[in-house]
């Protein structure tokens, strides 16, 4: 009999160690390394350097799975989360359907939005749940932080979407690194022409207006963060999306 409690305590003892402890976010220490690697300052990837260190990506990116966002994380640990989540699971459908052209080019030839796209694959998981892209943009880090500065963060792996950035999101200093993204992006003559009378915009002014739009005008929103002050009775258009691969030449 005691023997057989020994054996129980000592597996008990085991299995409380072997158990993940989320109850912090997960280190991002590995993310930062080879984010600083393998994307350049003009935040172009080298998606054959990710393919090199597949294994020590994929440690990363099985630290996420293994740790979903709790309820004791602060907001910012959580939006940070999922960010990470974003960027890094967009790199590994990448890297798994390599060499592609464009992120488009992953799936069936004909795509319907909301139904086929690579956004819509179901390829990782957090926790014990298949998860999506599609998922984590739209119904979890649109829905519930309501941050529009997250559309210069998530990068879809397409030249003409916010630069991949060269460091993890952290949640303690994650308002500052938005701020920065937004003025990158904004102030990137490949992805907005601003003037003060005929400004040329990302298209995501147009996909997601209403984001921008919560606390005022789109207009408005830019102005914050623009060099180049647009007047308010300006002639808006948007330029042509290129979905090439952000892929360093």
């Amino acid at each position: 009999m005691k023997k057989i409690l020994l054996i129980l305590l000592v597996c008990s003892s085991f299995s409380s160690i072997a158990k993940p402890d989320n109850t912090t976010p997960p280190a991002n220490k590995i993310w930062t390394q080879l984010l600083k690697k393998y994307v350049n300052e003009e935040g172009w990837v080298n998606y054959k350097g990710f393919i090199k260190d597949k294994a020590e990506f994929q440690q990363y990116l099985d630290l996420l799975s293994d740790n979903p966002p709790q309820d004791s994380w602060s907001k910012d640990d959580k939006e940070a989360y999922w960010i990470n989540a974003y960027n890094a699971f967009t790199i590994k459908l990448i890297i798994d359907h390599y060499p592609v052209k464009s992120i488009k080019d992953i799936g069936p030839k004909h795509q319907i939005p909301f139904v086929n796209t690579p956004w819509e694959k179901k390829f990782f998981k957090i926790g014990n749940e298949k998860y999506k892209l599609d998922r984590i943009e739209h119904h979890i880090l649109r829905k519930q932080f309501d941050d529009p500065r997250v559309h210069f963060a998530i990068v879809c792996a397409s030249r003409s979407c916010a630069k991949l950035r060269r460091e993890a999101y952290e949640g303690n200093k994650l308002n500052e690194q938005l701020n920065e993204q937004a003025k990158d992006f904004l102030n990137d003559k490949r992805k907005n022409k601003i003037s003060a009378e005929k400004p040329e915009l990302s298209n995501y002014f147009d996909w997601y207006k209403k984001d921008f739009q919560k606390h005022g005008t789109v207009i408005e929103y830019i102005n914050q963060y623009s060099r180049v002050k647009i007047h308010k009775d300006a002639a808006v258009s948007f330029m042509d999306y290129d979905w090439s691969l952000n892929e360093q030449k």
